[in-house]
């Protein structure tokens, strides 16, 4: 079993996705000094009942409990409610509106309870988890070609020689995936396996290939999606970015309804691409057949550089984006149903055996059929002009390409999530994408992604040669680290065969790292720059991420660490004071601006809890103070107050100071800031007041040992006769 560690840094068996992971639960440490903590738990005052019950039930004696449809909340057992949909639904009407658009959009909400019923059969898993890797076939053979053509007409004859090693690297990394899967069966792939076998940077490393990779994924797709349908209707061609924006929205909103639903949605074009691609394969070799395997000449093409090693080297990289995606499954294991990494291997066995047939058909077509590429139709549209000239063939083909190309980004759809997921949960990225939302989808990573992939794809204006570039590089690097870490994987574990499978591995290794090495220093100034100063710039970034997390985690821990008791000189036990109530000293200050029903509501409510309170105000000058004193000596004085003349008539920096201040002289107390608040009814009724609640309680949260609240007063509850 793979391990990960915690936000605490310490190692603990991974699991499958939860919404509970955004609750981690403490450890064992953390429970002992918890209790040793409550041992020394007093309260002055002994507890008053409670003023209201908190289950909720019927106020009246013998009255039964109200049942139906408005039931915000249901009794399971003595302390614990069960919120219904009726607590969640809004108490406005923007809100009530709102929340029936997001049902009609994305369906009902889910319950947790539902997860299981969720993941995906092999049926669905096999279109959703392959489409990016089965739909690389209609771009990688022609950015083989393209680079190769560069050499003229004769240098399309290594095409084949080129496809072979291209298949033996297909072989290589899909069996090196089918160990990792068994291997690592709770997902994160790459990740996961680097991080384990090489070092938490490694793994980070190969993590934002991936990210580069998915987010490529989808700005791909989509583009080359869009190209095969303005091949079709060359009229759309101006259209290609505001199609390709729409075709993301329409991912996205199909994935945020859950990952079956999705399913279900995406399958049937992938399937149609498979049914069309076959069918014209095979109706195309069966015409090579009837003419003996003639080979037809390609059209003259002058060369524009000479044939060598490094042209080579750069049509093998620009060929490998035909196998982008095949590390789908060994990122979604815990999205198929169980057993899942048994049904995990069966569907990378089918995908990259459908995946070498086609390439290679495609290849071999291609060849026998003597196509170049050409700058404004695709091979794929020429290849289905030159078998099918007649009939209704080739719009259907170019409809399933156009199709499985613009959803071949829904594979990025299902593992971008997962792997932000993972990466959160070992604070590397914020942990908003730990969050799921009501459809038990990973919303905040489906976004992510969406944002991204849009700005990438309008930055490029759509075009897929452009985008080609930047593919290689990210996910190369990942397959990389994933083939390097499970050599070292069965290195240390050393099991039956542990041989042969490390060759595989290696094998998949060497031939990863010669297309990463090629694609990066060939592909440099055409745009793959752009990856290589982003992966260490988005390691560092996480790393600053983590080491955030830690000082957080270190700040709010229950036990200290031995820095933290070295710097302060102080044991446990004189630590633990801090969170004692009977350590807790306070004093409660109300700034008032004037006399009114907002500042008479906050004075009521701090001395009503019997605690030191202080009433400060700020004047722009002597004669407004002068005024205020008057007032508050015919309410009576029943709360000292303070009185600040700010010649300036700065209020706010003036008010936090003195605050500050009084923290400072007295450093024991915790002062509680109770602002008073008017809440009004619109939101453009904002615009109307000042806001310096708002400001002065920003500007109060940066001191340390202070409370800031807010005593609200609403329009709706004002009573004018109260001012009279």
């Amino acid at each position: 079993m793979g391990k990960e560690r915690d936000g605490a840094g310490q190692v603990r068996p991974t699991t499958s996705l939860s919404p509970s992971a955004e609750f981690p639960p403490l450890s064992a440490q953390d429970i002992e000094t918890l209790r040793r903590l409550g041992e020394q738990w007093r309260v002055e005052k002994p507890a008053r009942a409670l003023p209201v019950d908190p289950e909720l039930r019927p106020s009246r004696p013998g009255a039964a409990r109200a049942r139906g449809p408005d039931e915000a909340f249901r009794p399971d057992q003595p302390g614990e409610l069960t919120a219904t949909p009726a607590a969640e639904r809004p108490d406005t009407s923007r809100g009530r509106f709102a929340l029936r658009v997001r049902r009609v959009l994305l369906g009902p909400p889910l319950s947790s309870m539902s997860m299981l019923r969720e993941r995906m059969r092999k049926l669905i898993a096999l279109p959703v988890l392959s489409s990016d890797l089965l739909s690389s076939v209609a771009y990688g053979p022609e950015a083989l070609l393209t680079i190769l053509v560069l050499a003229g007409s004769a240098a399309l004859g290594l095409s084949l020689p080129i496809a072979a090693a291209l298949v033996v690297l297909m072989l290589a990394v899909g069996a090196s995936y089918r160990q990792t899967v068994r291997a690592y069966p709770h997902g994160a792939g790459s990740y996961l396996v680097a991080s384990d076998s090489i070092g938490p940077r490694a793994g980070l490393t190969a993590a934002v290939g991936l990210i580069l990779d998915y987010v490529l994924t989808v700005s791909v797709s989509v583009a080359a999606g869009i190209a095969a349908i303005t091949s079709a209707l060359p009229a759309l061609n101006p259209l290609s970015v505001p199609l390709s924006l729409a075709v993301i929205a329409a991912l996205l909103a199909g994935n945020l309804r859950g990952i079956r639903v999705a399913g279900n949605i995406f399958a049937a074009p992938t399937y149609l691409f498979l049914v069309a691609i076959g069918g014209m394969t095979l109706f195309g070799l069966g015409q090579a057949v009837a003419r003996g395997f003639t080979v037809i000449p390609p059209p003259p093409v002058p060369a524009t550089e000479a044939i060598s090693v490094l042209l080579i080297a750069r049509a093998f990289a620009s060929g490998a984006t035909s196998m982008t995606g095949i590390e789908a499954v060994s990122n979604a294991i815990p999205a198929l149903r169980p057993v899942e990494w048994r049904n995990a291997r069966t569907l990378l066995t089918w995908m990259i055996s459908i995946l070498i047939l086609l390439f290679v058909g495609l290849m071999l077509l291609t060849h026998l059929n003597g196509l170049v590429p050409r700058a404004n139709e695709t091979l794929l549209s020429q290849l289905a002009h030159r078998t099918f000239p007649h009939g209704p063939w080739y719009p259907i083909i170019q409809a399933a390409t156009a199709l499985v190309l613009l959803l071949a980004a829904n594979t990025a759809y299902n593992d971008l999530p997962r792997l932000l997921y993972y990466m959160a949960r070992d604070a590397y990225v914020p942990r908003r994408f730990l969050h799921m939302g009501d459809r038990l989808a990973l919303t905040n990573g489906l976004v992510a992604l969406s944002v991204a992939a849009a700005v990438i794809l309008t930055a490029f204006r759509g075009r897929t040669q452009a985008l080609i570039p930047l593919f290689a590089v990210g996910v190369f690097l990942a397959f990389t680290l994933s083939q390097v870490g499970m050599v070292n994987h069965w290195r240390r574990h050393r099991g039956s065969g542990w041989r042969r499978r490390a060759a595989i591995n290696a094998l998949g290794a060497t031939l990863s790292a010669i297309v990463l090495v090629t694609a990066a220093i060939t592909k440099f100034a055409s745009g793959a720059w752009v990856v290589v100063v982003a992966v260490p710039t988005l390691v560092l970034l996480c790393l600053g991420i983590r080491r955030h997390y830690d000082r957080v985690r270190q700040a709010v821990s229950l036990h200290p660490t031995p820095t933290q008791l070295t710097s302060a000189e102080r044991s446990e036990r004189e630590m633990a004071q801090e969170f004692l109530p009977q350590r807790v000293h306070h004093l409660l200050v109300v700034p008032v601006a004037r006399f009114d029903q907002a500042a008479l509501r906050a004075l009521a409510y701090v001395v009503s809890l019997g605690q030191p309170a202080l009433a400060v105000h700020v004047s722009p000058e002597d004669q407004e103070a002068d005024r205020l004193r008057d007032e508050w000596t015919a309410w009576g004085d029943h709360v000292r107050l303070e009185t600040v003349v700010s010649p300036h008539r700065e209020i706010l920096e003036p008010l936090a100071q003195y605050i500050a201040q009084l923290r400072e002289r007295q450093p024991d107390i915790t002062l509680t800031v109770v602002i008073p608040e008017v809440v009004v009814n619109r939101p453009w009724q904002r615009f109307l007041h000042s806001q310096i609640e708002r400001r002065l309680r920003r500007a109060l949260r940066r001191l340390p040992g202070v409370v800031v609240t807010s005593m609200p007063i609403h329009l709706s509850e004002v009573h004018p006769q109260a001012t009279r």
